[in-house]
């Protein structure tokens, strides 16, 4: 890459994190200072918070407006939208659906390993449902996941489609994914403040929250990005990050809620031990990505 070129990227890449930020960060401060805190169980709130959501993409589609980068579907520099299966890309997709159930179901064997007393055999009565129709939830959540998937759309077209192929043409694979998880992670900054994912009562709020979220978002990326670098495709990855998001898993419906909340400083202990096995799956996916061949 000529110096130039270089510089171009650069400027490209800061418009991008620039825009991604204040566009977000200006729903989730308007959450903020209405005075709200994090319910996720009122859609309404969710849906206004799911606003943010859409802000990487627009930044995308803007900086490529502003600095008349071209908006070519497929290719190197594109906007990876296409969607192909040829040479088995298949694989990804499946990948993205199958995958996240996976972690979910070690991560959650591994936090009643760690935390025995918050395992109750009849939990998932709690949810109105019959042990024999278990299996299906997590299938109703990968379903789920992937008809939703064009609202994960709105991070995954701005950070797997614009931000890591800049990234990683600057600094090479390695730098680029943990840049770019603490990037992604700090961009959920004000959510984590107000309570998501975490809540508020544990040790630390709201920088371990923070910290945390940086190295979720860090793992769960790295996945994410070496989906869509062998996909060529960034819906891979929007169904995989949608996917994510639904919970898909069977063992937690056998998790005594409020004992883990007692126990776990309000969850956010469970949510560590919930990431070690997708910690793992980035660390392999990072080792795949690192042994690709430029394009």
């Amino acid at each position: 890459m000529s110096k130039s070129d270089q510089k171009m990227e650069i400027k490209r890449l800061l418009i991008y994190l620039a825009l991604s930020f204040a566009l977000a960060w200006a729903v989730f401060f308007a959450f903020i200072l209405t005075g709200h805190q994090w319910d996720g169980s009122n859609p309404n709130l969710e849906s206004f918070i799911g606003l943010g959501m859409l802000a990487p993409f627009l930044a995308h589609v803007l900086t490529r407006l502003i600095t008349k980068e071209g908006f070519a579907m497929t290719g190197k520099d594109s906007m990876m939208m296409g969607i192909s299966f040829k040479n088995k890309k298949w694989i990804y997709f499946l990948f993205a659906m199958i995958v996240p159930w996976i972690y979910f179901e070690i991560g959650h064997a591994l936090n009643f390993l760690i935390y025995p007393e918050i395992f109750d055999p009849e939990g998932y009565r709690q949810y109105e449902i019959s042990k024999n129709m278990l299996i299906f939830v997590p299938m109703i959540s990968i379903l789920q996941g992937t008809i939703v998937s064009f609202a994960a759309f709105g991070e995954e077209g701005g950070w797997r489609g614009y931000m890591m192929p800049k990234l990683m043409n600057l600094m090479g694979t390695k730098k680029a994914v943990l840049i770019g998880g603490i990037i992604w992670g700090l961009w959920h900054a004000p959510l984590t403040c107000v309570g998501h994912n975490f809540g508020t009562n544990y040790p630390g709020f709201p920088y371990l929250g923070i910290l945390i979220m940086c190295i979720f978002c860090t793992s769960l990326g790295i996945a994410l990005t070496y989906i869509t670098v062998k996909s060529g495709s960034v819906w891979p990855a929007a169904i995989m990050h949608a996917v994510n998001n639904a919970n898909p898993s069977i063992l937690a419906m056998f998790t005594n809620v409020e004992k883990a909340n007692e126990i776990m400083a309000n969850q956010i202990l469970g949510f560590v031990f919930l990431d070690i096995p997708l910690l793992i799956l980035g660390i392999i996916c990072l080792v795949l990505l690192c042994k690709e061949k430029p394009q």
